[in-house]
């Protein structure tokens, strides 16, 4: 029984074609030539999807051709009244005709799917996400869906660059690089924040950080952000009165404790968002019906939070990215504990479930609008507790806005800069620092993934922990495992296998006992000599130092179930069943396949 057996899936019928003809390495003034190119076609990217946003916006809620329209400035409310609850279910229904239509991969929040991209399908993207993706987005967020700009701009950036890849049919670590360059300058070019847009490449997407891959991100950011203040200005993404107070002493120590408080709140409603958000994405295909219907449902419930909001407040305020109620905090407008508080929950819930039913659409944004309303709550109690102390609940509401995206996203660095250049406000960069390192590991310890890697666990595509490692790392267990593996009984003979080994060219041999795995054995290249093992059995030399991981693992995720259980050998199944059985058995990975792992990566 022979463990090599025809691959038939489509990913396997991919992963063959994108091997031929073989992929060229570029050298790294070439990456960063081809970068500025990804960077310029990104900052296109991001002037369209504003536009296309604003057109939206102003055709759904006022019935007007224009696209003109400022997100940081409350509106007068829509000509339709009561209809525009309405506005978010016609959205939704385009938006799942697009994604259904023409690119699945459009659908949810986008980072996730440019993840899945770089570790599962060797940094490919398709060129028509990103059409589908702006349109779908620009639907979502313009016709009231809660999700926000970043994940789609993401996604659209990394499209532009894992096209222009593969057209040079590049290697898969320079495809990847590309990838992540334009993900880093779409987000640069969104929010005006070309630090951010780096840290994020390097923090959640570049599985190797060095020269090679981070020059192309910067060249890719830098170009990007130059363009988009031609077309959008200087100006940072949010207005802060307050960062122009001069300030000559230290924190107050109350104060202090209460940003370090905020901390502790931001990681526990960073963890309730990434709950909510995944019990939502999981609850509405439960339902049984179509996606047409899983839309309706959902986006009527989250037109009638906005509309109810308008009713008592006179703004929309769950609706699209929030940024107006956002800034509105940052203006000091006096906002009571009761409003902040049903604005913290009322965007958790619409931002799970308008992406939960279908929508487009990313949650940094959300995340900002989260952390805005907590970071002001509690700004507004400890004024009301320590009226002597300085509180400020726009200053708050800054550290809060870092504190949720630091523990909701995991990238805690991306975080800190991000708001900073968001804000400009370094009067609250030491409270900045203490807030998103408590946030994060408080969330860390109530739950591992983070809000974009836990949609992934969930539909049993896992990425590394840990991803700053080495790209050869990043390689399926398929591409690198030895296939001349035999599967053969644990009481044939000794001799009768080696005859076997011999014979065939097998490499690897795996014991089988009855329906489930025994082991292996390493007979290495000892030749045959007859009567060597008389009377042996495989039983007698079998070992049980391996691990069983299916072929769709990543390497580094092999090396490490190796590393914590002492093993030097690992058996590649085509499933991800816990108990496989010896027909499952596809290949192997041991110190060769390891070692030639490194040196064709060393070589690239």
């Amino acid at each position: 029984m022979s463990a090599t057996r025809p691959n038939t899936t489509s990913e396997d019928l991919e992963g063959a074609q994108s091997a031929l003809p073989e992929a060229r390495t570029f050298s790294t003034p070439i990456m960063c030539l081809l970068a500025v190119a990804v960077g310029i076609v990104a900052a296109v990217g991001a002037t369209v999807f504003h536009h296309l946003i604003n057109l939206v916006h102003n055709l759904f809620y006022y019935g007007t051709l224009s696209i003109h329209y400022d997100a940081n400035q409350f509106e007068a409310p829509s000509s339709f009244g009561p209809l525009i609850i309405l506005a978010p279910v016609i959205g939704g229904l385009i938006v799942v005709f697009l994604v259904r239509t023409f690119a699945p991969e459009a659908k949810g929040h986008g980072v996730p799917e440019v993840m899945f991209a770089i570790y599962h399908k060797k940094g490919n993207i398709r060129g028509v996400v990103a059409v589908v993706k702006s349109l779908a987005s620009a639907i979502s967020i313009g016709s009231g869906a809660s999700v926000g700009r970043e994940g789609p701009i993401i996604q659209i950036g990394a499209s532009f660059g894992s096209t222009i890849a593969r057209y040079l049919n590049m290697t898969r670590w320079q495809k990847i690089t590309l990838l992540s360059a334009g993900a880093g300058a779409g987000i640069a070019a969104t929010f005006n924040t070309p630090l951010g847009g780096v840290l994020f490449a390097v923090e959640m997407l570049l599985p190797e950080v060095s020269n090679r891959t981070f020059l192309p991100v910067v060249v890719a950011t830098a170009t990007a952000t130059y363009l988009s203040h031609m077309v959008f200005g200087l100006d940072p993404a949010f207005l802060m009165p307050l960062a122009s107070l001069q300030i000559s002493e230290a924190v107050d120590p109350v104060q202090l404790a209460a940003y370090a408080a905020l901390g502790a709140l931001a990681g526990v409603m960073s963890w309730a968002f990434i709950r909510c958000l995944a019990y939502a994405e999981d609850l509405f295909p439960a339902l049984g019906i179509n996606d047409y219907l899983q839309n309706i449902i959902g986006m009527v419930m989250v037109g009638g939070l906005a509309y109810a909001f308008f009713t008592f407040t006179g703004h929309y305020h769950t609706a699209g990215v929030g940024y107006a109620t956002i800034q509105d905090i940052l203006n000091g407008s006096p906002y009571t504990v009761l409003l902040l508080g049903l604005l913290l929950f009322g965007k958790v819930f619409a931002t799970s479930v308008s992406l939960g039913a279908g929508a487009s659409g990313g949650v940094f944004s959300p995340s900002l609008f989260i952390g805005a309303t907590l970071g002001g709550l509690v700004g507004v109690v400890g004024g009301m507790l320590f009226p002597d102390n300085g509180f400020q609940a726009a200053e708050f509401a800054v550290v809060g806005m870092a504190a949720v995206v630091g523990g909701a996203t995991g990238a805690a660095m991306t975080a800190i800069v991000m708001l900073f250049e968001m804000t400009r406000d370094y009067n609250i960069i030491v409270p900045l620092v203490l807030a998103v390192a408590v946030a994060v590991g408080v969330r860390r310890w109530l739950v591992a993934e983070n809000i974009y890697t836990i949609k992934l666990r969930n539909r049993g595509k896992v990425v590394p922990s840990n991803r700053h490692t080495n790209m050869y790392l990043v390689r399926q267990a398929r591409e690198l495992m030895a296939t001349k593996v035999k599967i053969l009984p644990i009481d044939m003979p000794v001799n009768d296998a080696l005859q076997i080994v011999m014979d065939e060219e097998i490499e690897h041999v795996i014991v089988a006992e009855g329906a489930r795995i025994a082991g292996y054995v390493r007979f290495g290249s000892v030749p045959y000599v007859p009567d060597r093992y008389a009377g042996q059995t495989l039983k007698d030399l079998v070992r049980t130092d391996y691990v069983v991981s299916p072929k769709f693992s990543i390497l580094n995720t092999v090396i490490s179930r190796m590393h914590q259980r002492g093993r030097s050998y690992a058996i590649i199944t085509d499933t991800s069943s816990r108990v496989p059985r010896p027909d499952d058995v596809v290949g192997v990975i041991d110190r060769t396949e390891i070692a030639d792992a490194v040196i064709s990566n060393h070589y690239a």
